[in-house]
């Protein structure tokens, strides 16, 4: 009887090993294709500099990134799907300044909490600034603060919605030179540029990369950036330094990327070595160049000291503003 129990044994044992056999080792990461959620709309810098950075970086993850444009709500669509995504490492996306200082701030969405994404890169860093049409009579900042002057409610400026950074940069503005804007807001980017091109605004506040399509073509100029260093894309448009502005007008968005909270470690380290390549590569380097963005990786404890710092100081500007009023 021992006997027939041990072959019974053995048999079990050999059809076990036969099964584990069968279904190999675990796969390696990544197996199949990336999804990248983008928290803005195709077309505009965010869209761009995730592309971009995305297609350098699969050439080391050895998969393909598929991207998919979830804009709104301060940029928080689009990482607040990334927080409900399975963590294991085939859904990434970006968080940007509106869905890391302003979507916590208002609540716009319930339930949206950034402790539910690992943040794994910082690629670049976007000075904002102030763009006008090819036709416009405001070419300096002076000339546009002047016209301001002359003309209170009537010089029309384009934000991204309230409370957004640039909304906050303008009101910054009109406190600082007693000026009142018509501010109308837009939806990103892209209606930005429409807005300047069509004639409904007469100036616009975003980053320099976010209008690259029609400052490259000629159709817009750029009047200032908010910056203390001048931008390699665009040379030629003075910074607020140079011009003596007050350094409470720096201003600027960043773009990092993340997973979903319990993304495994093994797959946070290919998703970082990737895109550290990637960012910090001649090609990356001498493409941002030409849209006026800054390369900037930071990872680790160096990503956390940033993104803390961030949220500590605009979460302050956002609760001054909002015990003045100006934000309900």
């Amino acid at each position: 009887m021992r006997g027939k129990r041990v072959l019974v044994l053995l048999a079990l044992l050999v059809v076990a090993s036969v099964a584990l056999f069968a279904q190999g080792a675990p796969e390696a990461y990544p197996s199949k294709d990336i999804e990248f959620i983008v928290s803005s709309g195709a077309g505009g810098g965010t869209d761009a500099i995730a592309r971009k950075v995305s297609q350098l970086a699969e050439k080391d993850l050895g998969a393909a990134i598929y991207f998919v444009n979830k804009p709104g709500a301060d940029d928080a669509v689009g990482p607040n799907l990334l927080m409900g995504a399975k963590n294991d490492g085939y859904t990434i996306g970006n968080l940007n300044y509106g869905s890391i200082i302003n979507a916590p701030f208002t609540g716009l969405i319930k339930g949206y909490e950034l402790s539910k994404v690992r943040f794994f890169a910082l690629i670049t860093q976007e000075p904002d600034a102030l763009m006008v049409g090819k036709n416009s009579p405001y070419k300096t900042f002076d000339a546009l603060i002047a016209a301001a002057k002359a003309n209170p409610g009537k010089i029309r400026v384009a934000d991204q919605g309230i409370g957004s950074r640039v909304n906050l940069l303008a009101l910054k503005i009109q406190d600082l030179y007693g000026v009142k804007f018509n501010m109308i807001s837009y939806q990103g980017s892209a209606p930005q540029r429409e807005a300047i091109l069509n004639g409904e605004v007469d100036a616009a506040i975003t980053s320099l990369g976010d209008f690259a399509p029609i400052l490259n073509s000629g159709d817009a100029l750029g009047v200032i950036e908010f910056s203390s260093v001048r931008n390699a894309g665009y040379p030629t448009v003075p910074t607020s330094k140079e011009l003596g502005l007050s350094d409470s007008l720096l201003s600027g968005s960043f773009l990092t990327l993340a997973a979903p909270a319990g993304t495994p470690d093994d797959v946070i380290a290919k998703l970082e070595t990737a895109f550290e390549k990637a960012a910090t590569s001649k090609e990356f380097a001498d493409w941002s160049a030409t849209v006026g963005v800054t390369p900037d990786f930071k990872k680790g404890a160096e990503l956390k000291t940033f993104l803390d710092a961030k949220i500590s100081g605009e979460t302050k500007a956002l609760q001054a503003l909002k015990d003045a009023g100006v934000l309900k």
